[in-house]
């Protein structure tokens, strides 16, 4: 059992309105996201349609929430759900997504319609965090009566156009900063013992345990490997904490948790984690990660609609 302790707060107890004040006080803005991703997605205008489905309370003009939708919808086509960024801080996730929309979006577009949200957390992106202002977990919010309007605004655009999407690939990072930071912070404010894990040294994948597909998830895999090292299990095999189902794959029940994988009904989901803090890999490459993720996964599905 780990002694360590966070900085804010009392041990053993959660964090009251004075303790989230306080988190809220030492976050500082490292970078924009007006800069970094709102000017790159609204340069894709001559694509998609930019849609603005909203914006966050904290500022308004700052934080609106941008998606891009394919030009040419076709309600006889299948929806296809590409998000990134309900960690703000997972920066390949943002990057990747928007990367995908650059460089191959447009090779889907005669197959599918498309709906891709590269950041669902702006204010999240620009402090580089997990949580927002409130110290809620978007990726645990995609519940009814969500308490984290980044999670309740994607809700909300995903109900204009039904929840009968057939694929959605959510698009995350595992880094150090998660032992470092972020699993420290939640279990000071949840009043609980800090419990060290290990932090997968590769990508891996993320699927729902309620519906696998083990296919889907195997030809992202085989992609990625292409691209970058893929996540071995623990000496338990594991990957943070569950069991490895196959080669750099475990499961979750996405839709119990809240997670936003869970946020349509889409028979083929999963959650891809790039792991940005190898000495092996360099951001394109996380980048380029996350590409070959998604266009793998529309591959293998648009194959099984062929046969």
């Amino acid at each position: 059992m780990s002694t360590a302790f966070y900085p804010i707060g009392t041990p053993g107890m959660p964090w009251g309105e004075q303790e989230k004040a306080q988190w809220l006080a030492s976050i500082t803005v490292k970078r924009s996201y007006h800069k970094e991703v709102v000017e790159k997605i609204h340069a894709l205008a001559d694509k998609f349609d930019v849609i603005q489905y909203g914006a966050l309370s904290y500022d308004e003009t700052r934080f609106p929430l941008l998606a891009l939708k394919s030009k040419n919808w076709d309600e006889h086509k299948p929806k296809v759900l590409v998000t990134g960024g309900v960690h703000g801080y997972e920066t390949s996730g943002v990057q990747g997504a928007i990367k995908f929309a650059q460089t191959r979006a447009c090779e889907y577009e005669h197959d599918f319609n498309l709906l891709i949200a590269p950041c669902i957390s702006p204010w999240g992106y620009e402090v580089i965090n997990r949580w927002n202002p409130n110290a809620v977990d978007p990726n645990r919010s995609f519940v009814e009566n969500s308490p984290a309007e980044e999670s309740a605004g994607l809700m909300s655009l995903v109900a204009l156009y039904g929840k009968d999407f057939l694929i959605h690939i959510d698009l995350h990072e595992t880094t150090d900063s998660d032992e470092g930071e972020f699993r420290p912070a939640l279990a000071a404010r949840d009043g609980k013992e800090y419990e060290p894990d290990i932090v997968p040294d590769g990508f891996y994948l993320v699927g729902d345990s309620e519906n696998p597909q083990e296919g889907f998830q195997k030809a992202m895999i085989d992609s990625v490997r292409k691209v970058t090292h893929i996540a071995p299990p623990d000496s338990n095999g594991n990957i943070i904490g569950a069991p490895v189902e196959q080669e750099g794959v475990i499961n979750y029940p996405v839709k119990k948790l809240g997670l936003c994988a869970g946020v349509t009904d889409s028979e083929y989901c999963t959650t891809t984690e790039v792991y940005p803090d190898s000495p092996k890999v360099t951001d394109d490459e996380c980048n380029d990660a996350q590409v070959a993720a998604v266009t793998a996964g529309l591959d293998y599905v648009l194959a099984q609609l062929k046969q």
